[in-house]
């Protein structure tokens, strides 16, 4: 559906909304990720929530709630950003707590970097490398469809309802699954396949529609590449490293942990090594876009007429931008380090890998969906860096070594994870016929709003509970805390980092010659990279999406059919991504952890068969001839 360049979209109740959304979802996805590890994605509730909202006005139409979503999804997107390191600071005991002005300065400035990069990324990958963004595409769908429902438009009143009624669902699935607790939220097993060395094998799967329906939109190879990934890890590491230095304890608690704390970092190495070669892949389509940028300045200066999709915030607006946003980068590494030679050697740094790690997170949320990006993975690599750098700089004796590291991974961190979100936003836009640059600009509004509130979000909820403690474990914060930590004391499993980086380079050649000899499957290293540093459980559901699509086609499914399957796919993705912020409500504003009741006994036979039910709706749809 593209509008016409007639069509308002920044307005006062836009912006108003969007910065409210922004801020809400911001903190309640900080308790969230906090509480368990994990954030929910903004954009398709944003995109709901909005559309309900400006319906009560008269004058209101598509652009306006999809400005409203981007405003909104950069507020839960930074909020990410924020938690997986910042806590770190108190960990290590740098911080006593959390200074509030420290907090939004630090969230701040990288949002707004990690906006100003997706700049030229968005003609990078979205127009040259056309890359799928499943929940870009997904937001866009929901909006369509709702604005032909208000429209009266009888053709998609259809899809509106086809949506409506897996969101249901997948609401429902969510409600039973994690509110009340009837089945767990994923299966897995792990079994002793060699008693005589004592090898592992485990293998599962997450029971999300969700996942399986971000694996139907991103398609059969991707969905290969990334269980592929989690196969490396599950069938083949583990099992080996078992085998040679044996485990303590029941087969699969003692695969989790030799996952957790030893072959995940073959992930760190990969993605490592992977995003610096899809920097250097990028690099054509990245320079192409910056003199698409420029040329688009020189026609706006020459009064030449820009088409509405093309026009991006002048890509020199962006240069100066990024050279006034060093100097508080800089004060802030000066104010830790004390040394103005190392405090502009971390700004440097903190620029170079703040673009690489945007650049890959953006081009990770192309290829997976945002939901999955291993923004914090990403985060680790500059941490390693950073951490090594000071090292070398610094020695083992200093105190504020592994604090510098973790305050160049927060701003990284802030920054990829605004970018990734960011490219579903503009692919959600681009369909829709958005202008880039309004986008862009709610892209900053709803990064700075967020920013305001997640330091005192985190300051109240250290004082009541505790960062670090059982009630708040802060798992991602605790792993950079271990990781930074773990190089200035030696206890870093560097080995498994660098066979990572030597699974990447055979990944990478394998690749090439696929691409030399013309196929059509391809195998990009990231996406293999993230399936191994990912729990094997939600490499699967994605696996098996990719194969109900593929299956879907080969049994001759129209594109009627097709297309309905892309419209449950969303609707399965609405449901739970709604109920999952619904669910978290209480618990954020009563702080307790068992606020819903359990009524029955937990019995995940029942999920199971809820799960396998999806999968055949799933595929009986997209497989229909008619």
């Amino acid at each position: 559906m593209k509008t016409n360049n007639n069509t308002p979209e920044i307005t006062l109740k836009a912006i108003l909304l969007g910065i409210v959304l922004s801020m809400v979802l911001a903190g309640a996805n900080a308790y969230l990720g906090l509480f368990a590890g994990m954030t929910v994605s903004a954009s398709i509730p944003a995109a709901v929530i909005s559309m309900g909202v400006l319906s009560l006005f008269k004058k209101s139409n598509i652009l306006e709630n999809n400005i409203v979503q981007t405003a909104a999804s950069a507020g839960e997107s930074l909020a990410a950003g924020v938690i997986f390191t910042i806590p770190a600071l108190v960990l290590l005991g740098y911080w006593e707590s959390f200074n509030y002005l420290e907090v939004a300065k630090i969230a701040a400035i990288g949002g707004v970097i990690g906006v100003l990069f997706t700049v030229p990324l968005r003609r990078a990958l979205i127009i040259n490398a056309k890359l799928k963004y499943p929940e870009g595409v997904a937001t866009a769908e929901v909006l369509q469809a709702g604005e032909n429902a208000r429209q009266g438009t009888k053709a998609t009143d259809g899809g509106l309802k086809l949506i409506g009624i897996t969101g249901l669902f997948g609401a429902l699935i969510k409600l039973f699954q994690s509110g009340f607790g009837l089945w767990s939220s994923d299966i897995a097993a792990a079994n002793v396949i060699s008693a005589k060395k004592g090898a592992i094998f485990g293998i599962g799967s997450d029971l999300s529609p969700a996942l399986i329906s971000v694996g139907y939109i991103v398609g059969r190879n991707i969905g290969i590449l990334v269980v592929g990934g989690g196969l490396i890890s599950w069938a083949v590491a583990i099992p080996i490293y078992s085998a040679i230095y044996g485990f303590e304890g029941e087969p699969l608690s003692a695969a989790w942990e030799i996952w957790d704390s030893k072959i995940r970092y073959l992930g760190v190495g990969a993605m490592v090594v992977g995003g610096i070669w899809s920097l250097v892949k990028l690099f054509k389509p990245l320079i192409e876009g910056i003199k698409a940028s420029l040329n688009a300045l020189k026609n706006r200066d020459s009064g030449s007429d820009i088409a509405k999709e093309e026009n991006d915030i002048p890509i020199n607006y962006v240069g100066i931008a990024l050279l006034v946003l060093i100097i508080p980068v800089f004060m802030l590494y000066l104010d830790i380090v004390s040394s103005v030679g190392i405090a502009a050697l971390l700004s440097i740094v903190m620029m170079v890998f703040g673009f690489l790690f945007s650049a890959v997170a953006a081009y990770m949320a192309g290829v997976v969906g945002s939901s999955n990006n291993p923004v914090s993975g990403v985060t680790i690599a500059t941490i390693l860096f950073a951490s090594l750098l000071l090292l070398a700089l610094l020695g083992t004796g200093s105190g504020v070594g592994a604090a510098s590291a973790v305050m160049v991974g927060a701003v990284v961190c802030c920054a990829a994870a605004i970018g990734g979100d960011n490219l579903q936003d503009l692919k959600a836009g681009n369909i829709l016929g958005a202008t880039p640059y309004k986008q862009q600009i709610m892209q900053i509004i709803g990064t700075v709003s967020s920013a305001v509130v997640l330091g005192l979000v985190l300051d109240i909820l250290h004082t009541a509970y505790t960062i670090g403690s059982p009630t708040l474990s802060a798992p991602q914060a605790t792993l950079m805390k271990s990781v930074s930590d773990g190089v200035f004391t030696g206890n870093l499993p560097w080995n498994f980092v660098f066979i990572g980086g030597i699974i990447a380079i055979v990944l990478i050649l394998i690749d090439l010659r696929q691409e030399k000899i013309g196929s059509d499957f391809r195998v990009p290293v990231l996406a293999v990279a993230v399936g191994i540093y990912l729990p094997i459980t939600l490499t699967v559901p994605i696996f098996i999406g990719g194969m109900i699509n593929h299956l879907g086609k080969k049994a001759g499914g129209s594109a009627k059919s097709e297309k309905n399957g892309l419209l449950m796919s969303s609707g399965f993705i609405t449901g739970e991504a709604l109920c999952g912020i619904g669910i978290a409500v209480p618990v954020f504003l009563t702080g307790v952890k068992d606020w819903w009741p359990t009524f029955y006994e937990k019995s995940d036979m029942i999920g199971v068969f809820v799960f396998i039910s999806i999968i055949f709706w799933l595929y009986k749809t997209v497989s229909n001839k008619d």
